[in-house]
């Protein structure tokens, strides 16, 4: 089953966030997965929206989602998002095709 990994995050250091962002795609791209959606600025229909960042990458299974979480490459980029940026990160289920 599909699975949705969503990101809120509040970046206050751009500079350290850079090098997160730089070798993000290069690690993905090695797994069954694609970014849906990056945005700064989405539309807050209901409450309050406090975060800068919103992220959504969607991958074939949740076993493929801990491979690339778990894996040498995004480990190694991840130390930067965590010195850059405070926030959430959340898996969801896609629903059955």
């Amino acid at each position: 089953m599909t699975v949705y990994a969503i990101a809120t995050l509040n970046i206050h250091d751009r500079s350290t966030y850079a090098n997160y962002e730089s070798g993000f795609m290069a690690v993905l791209e090695n797994y069954d997965a694609r970014v849906l959606s990056v945005d700064e600025s989405p539309l807050v229909l209901e409450g309050q929206w406090t975060f800068t960042r919103t992220v959504i990458v969607e991958f074939s299974d949740a076993d493929e989602l801990q491979r690339w979480y778990n894996s040498d490459g995004y480990q190694a980029i991840l130390t930067h998002r965590k010195a850059a940026s405070d926030g959430n990160v959340v898996v969801v289920n896609g629903l059955p095709a």
